[in-house]
């Protein structure tokens, strides 16, 4: 799965925490970078997520009996199979 690099996550944080700051709605409860660094470790949290589902996917594509080739087009059907699979298992976790 495609990680978003740390910079990307640091410029997200910034972006939600501009927003947060522009709302007059929301008061913070902490400082602004306090904020900004809980908003980092709940990216990097949601990442590690989809991480994990990834490679449950990706273990149950390699535990067939006959083996399948990465990338073809068997392959990505199964990926996307089992990946959806475990995403619904989460889903149903979180109701």
């Amino acid at each position: 799965m495609r990680r978003l690099s740390r910079e990307k996550i640091n410029h997200f944080s910034q972006l939600i925490l501009k927003a947060l700051l522009e709302d007059k709605t929301v008061d913070l409860l902490d400082e602004p970078n306090a904020v900004r660094l809980t908003i980092v470790k709940a990216i990097e949290n949601e990442l590690q997520l989809y991480d994990e589902l990834d490679k449950k996917a990706i273990q149950k594509i390699k535990s067939q009996k006959r083996s399948i080739e990465e990338g073809s087009r068997e392959w990505e059907i199964l990926y996307r199979k089992y990946y959806n699979e475990e995403l619904q298992k989460l889903q149903k976790i979180w109701e």
